[in-house]
């Protein structure tokens, strides 16, 4: 127990010194082709969105120059890389939408197609889906 403990302080004290507390891992952001690849996937799943008939009309009355700043900018923060997200928090944005698993699961796919038309790996394309799959719960039936 107290060699645990003692281990527990020496890893909690190394993880403090400095230019570790600021380590980030950005081989996602990397994958993904950094701010430009993310940004050409963002780009390219909004217009798959649009040209899905499912959910097109989730898109009718948005700011796409906005939409398209801001999904990239949350994107890019999720996969490790520099950038910070400015917009509103996922309840916010998508109150009185009326999302449904049906079209989360739509944009799921615009965002894979268009990964894949920008040759981002299966295994990054899982990554990036896994940071954002918890955010269902605050898009869909809202």
């Amino acid at each position: 127990m107290y060699k645990f403990l003692i281990s527990s302080v020496l890893f909690a004290t190394i993880s403090l010194l400095p230019g570790q507390a600021d380590a980030r891992d950005d081989s996602l952001y990397q994958q993904l082709g950094g701010t430009a690849g993310i940004e050409q996937i963002v780009e390219d799943t909004l217009f798959n969105s649009i040209d899905d008939r499912r959910i097109r009309h989730h898109f009718t009355e948005v700011d796409m120059v906005r939409l398209h700043e801001k999904l990239s900018e949350q994107i890019c923060e999720l996969a490790g890389g520099p950038c910070v997200y400015t917009g509103d928090d996922m309840v916010k944005s998508h109150t009185g939408m009326g999302v449904t698993r049906a079209d989360f699961n739509a944009l799921v796919e615009a965002m894979q197609l268009a990964m894949d038309d920008n040759n981002v790996s299966v295994t990054a394309q899982n990554r990036l889906l896994a940071l954002l799959a918890p955010m269902h719960h605050e898009i869909v039936g809202l």
